[in-house]
């Protein structure tokens, strides 16, 4: 009976679905873990509205934009660079 469910072709579909659901799981505890507007508990919750702008920006200038921040959006660029510098 699992042999009928469990073919090879399911597999990309099962692999692509736990990518997502990995995704999801990421950004959903990046939130509640980092996020300055994200209040969990009852302490934090009574605080209102707070003008920490400090926290906001480490939150928003994470490790990764940092990272990327200086690149140029290629994929591969030294196969860009063989095929568009004339150098090569």
């Amino acid at each position: 009976m699992s042999s009928r469910w469990l073919r090879p072709e399911v597999y990309p579909l099962f692999a692509a679905t736990g990518v997502a659901v990995g995704i999801c799981g990421f950004s959903l505890i990046r939130n509640i873990t980092g996020n300055p507007e994200v209040r969990v508990t009852k302490e934090n919750r009574a605080a209102g509205v707070l003008d920490n702008h400090a926290e906001g920006e480490k939150y928003k200038e994470n490790f990764l934009r940092k990272y990327v921040r200086n690149k140029h959006p290629e994929i591969m660029p030294g196969i860009n660079k063989f095929f568009t510098d004339p150098k090569y």
